[in-house]
């Protein structure tokens, strides 16, 4: 049984500690208080910097507010994750929804001038993951950078919604928001610069960029952008990741949101102590957290047309060229969808997936373009079929509507080996993140030439960071995209097929989906 709010709020809070001796680099001033760092590697880590109050109490589905400030020294440790069940990144999972922390990585070589800024939004479906979970010594200290990486509400405490609820369904992204504005009032403490920030993410993280790209409320926190496998298209179809999943995207009209979360909260009501006069929405924030999280993966959805902060869905803002003009890298892993594999068991109707996703008239075209011959085995056909219709075209769609106005920087990560993934699924999602990152600080181990990869893909990342163009030494050339053919670098080590140009339109079959949708 899981703990009450109350106890874990108790439990939760961050010790503050007085140095006996620090230097200036050990310790810094935010616009709340003292900060002490730790050493790792050959970075300066100041983990657990709250970004915005513990929204608890009547703070819950509230617009994130101003820390309190506090006295004496707050030191380097992690605070808690948002809210959900035990997960890869959060093994025992979460009811603590005091979560609004961020963790800063410095390289802790002086610096000659303020250094560019990478915020790192996580992953995680929007209903699990921490920024907690992407330890930045290597990138930041290679890279000559500053590193923030966050955590932001999730599930049903960052995405309910409520009929009269000012921000539903997004007060995750307006966490985001809080957190970049942080950055802006902080930066230069840490020795970054405001004026030169890159908003990044991964799955969840790379489609909340490309929220942040379209909404009208994040204008002027950032000047570049990096989208890791999600994009504002992104779209899946019927019983396309497991079976009896039904075709829908993340972006919701916000009625829709509102009414799920008001079916949801009649079910609710009847079973609270409301007090006389009180609002369904107040009463329903008097439910402990750990009820709450039985039902999180109802609010997945974020909620577009009723505020500022989300005004039109992604999609159809990029679309319509309704976004800021900042210039991007954005890709895909070459076999994302091979992470979803295990939800159909072992596949030995290829064709009767097919007709569950697509539809008996549109099947047999499906079949032509992916015949069964083509491929090792009737999962790698189904995972070629899913990663081309869920993820790589979905972002091509979205590469190919930025570039009319920026530059664009494509990518697809190719090493069918990563440690992040099973063997035999080969370059699946999420599998690049350890070239970049030690995810939960451990050292995955890599081959010499897996090591290089990683190596030139954080200087590509960092370069992009501090300048707008990822190109530089001891690395192949990578040209930004253009408008119709979706061109940019297939990224393996080079034993296998190295770095590449790769023209990821055609690869993954797109015109093909465009028609047949």
């Amino acid at each position: 049984m899981t703990k009450k709010l109350l106890a874990l709020l108790t439990a939760a809070v961050i010790p503050l500690a007085i140095p006996t001796a620090a230097t200036s680099a050990d310790v810094v001033r935010t616009d709340a208080g003292l900060v002490q760092s730790k050493t790792v590697g050959q970075a300066r880590v100041f983990d657990g910097i709250p970004y915005a109050a513990p929204p608890v109490g009547a703070l819950r589905w509230k617009a994130p507010q101003p820390v309190q400030p506090w006295t004496g020294v707050r030191e380097s440790k992690l605070g808690n994750p948002c809210p959900q069940q035990g997960n890869s990144e959060v093994p025992k999972g979460s009811t603590a929804e005091d979560c609004l922390y961020l963790n800063v990585t410095t390289p802790r070589a002086p610096a000659k001038k303020p250094r560019a800024v990478m915020v790192w939004i996580p992953g995680g479906g929007f209903f699990e993951g921490a920024g907690n979970s992407y330890e930045a010594s290597k990138l930041a200290a290679r890279g000559d950078v500053v590193v923030v990486t966050v955590n932001y509400r999730l599930g049903i405490y960052g995405f309910f919604g409520y009929p009269g609820l000012p921000g539903s369904g997004t007060f995750g992204l307006q966490d985001q928001q809080a957190a970049l504005r942080w950055v802006q009032r902080n930066a230069r403490a840490f020795g970054g610069d405001p004026r030169n920030v890159t908003v990044a993410g991964e799955s969840a993280g790379g489609m909340s960029v490309c929220a942040q790209l379209t909404s009208p409320t994040s204008t002027g926190l950032f000047s570049k952008a990096i989208m890791q496998s999600g994009s504002c298209n992104f779209n899946w179809g019927d019983n396309s990741q497991h079976p009896g999943q039904a075709a829908d995207s993340p972006w919701h009209p916000v009625r829709d949101v509102q009414a799920n979360g008001k079916e949801w909260g009649t079910e609710k009501l009847p079973d609270l102590d409301c007090k006389p006069g009180q609002s369904a929405v107040d009463c329903l924030r008097t439910i402990d957290s750990d009820v709450l999280l039985d039902d999180t993966f109802q609010f997945t959805q974020l909620g577009y047309g009723g505020s500022a902060v989300l005004p039109l869905s992604p999609a159809k803002a990029l679309q319509a060229g309704l976004f800021h003009r900042v210039p991007i890298i954005s890709g895909n892993n070459h076999d994302e969808a091979a992470a979803w594999l295990s939800a159909f068991g072992e596949i030995k109707d290829y064709p009767k997936l097919v007709t569950a996703m697509v539809g008996a008239e549109k099947a047999p075209k499906v079949l032509r373009e992916y015949p069964l011959s083509s491929y090792d085995s009737p999962a790698a056909a189904w995972t070629a079929v899913t990663t081309d219709r869920i993820w790589s075209c979905t972002q091509v769609a979205s590469d190919q509507q930025a570039a009319r106005k920026v530059p664009v920087y494509a990518y697809e990560f190719a090493d069918k080996h990563s440690p992040l993934a099973a063997p035999g699924l080969g370059a699946a999602h999420a599998a690049e993140l350890v070239y970049l990152f030690r995810p939960g600080g451990i050292d995955f181990p890599l081959t010499a030439t897996q090591q290089t990869l990683s190596n030139q893909m954080i200087d590509y990342w960092t370069a992009f960071v501090r300048t707008g163009n990822p190109n530089g030494p001891d690395r192949p050339a990578w040209s930004p995209t253009g408008q119709h053919e979706v061109k940019g670098l297939s990224l393996a080590p080079t034993d296998q097929t190295g770095i590449h140009p790769v023209n990821l339109s055609t690869e993954h079959h797109c015109a093909f989906w465009a028609g047949l949708s």
